[in-house]
C-alpha cells in the first residue's frame, strides 16, 4: 500500500513504545512510504529542535529516507485544513498517489477521505493492513 506517514506518527514511533512504535517499527517496512522535502524537514526539525535528538544519531531515519519514495508536491488549489502544514501532508499524498495517510492529527483525521486518499489513525491503519 502507498502511504504517507505524518510526522507525528513517525516521531511518536521513534521516541516511545505503543501503537505508533508498532506502526513504525513493524509495519512501515511492508508498505511503500511516500515522503516529500517538507515532511522530511519537518521530521528533522521535530527530532532535533523539540526533542534534542540528532538526525545522524537515528540510523532508522536514514533508512526511512533511503527507502521512501520522494515526491515534490504542489500546493493545494483549495486549502483543506486549518493548519497550512497539514495541507502539505495532503499534497504529498496526492503527488505520490498514496492510498492513505496515517496520522494522529485530529484536524487531518476529521477529513476522513480527501480527494480519494483515506486518512487513517494509527489504530485504523493497523486494522486495515492486518485485520483487527
Amino acid at each position: 500500500m502507498r502511504l504517507v506517514f505524518d510526522t507525528n506518527v513517525i516521531v511518536a514511533g521513534l521516541v516511545s513504545e505503543g501503537l505508533c512504535h508498532e506502526v513504525v517499527e513493524m509495519h512501515l517496512p511492508d508498505h511503500a512510504a511516500i515522503l516529500s522535502r517538507f515532511l522530511r524537514n519537518e521530521l528533522v526539525e521535530k527530532l532535533e529542535g523539540k526533542l534534542g535528538l540528532a538526525a545522524e544519531d537515528l540510523p532508522w531515519l536514514d533508512l526511512y529516507r533511503r527507502h521512501a519514495t520522494s515526491v515534490e508536491p504542489q500546493p493545494l488549489a483549495n486549502p483543506a485544513c486549518r493548519d497550512p502544514d497539514d495541507d502539505w501532508v495532503l499534497a504529498t499524498a496526492l503527488a505520490g498517489q498514496a492510498e492513505a495517510i496515517v496520522t494522529g492529527d485530529s484536524d487531518v483525521l476529521a477529513l476522513g477521505v480527501d480527494q480519494g486518499v483515506a486518512i487513517l489513525s494509527p489504530r485504523q491503519f493497523l486494522e486495515v493492513s492486518h485485520g483487527p
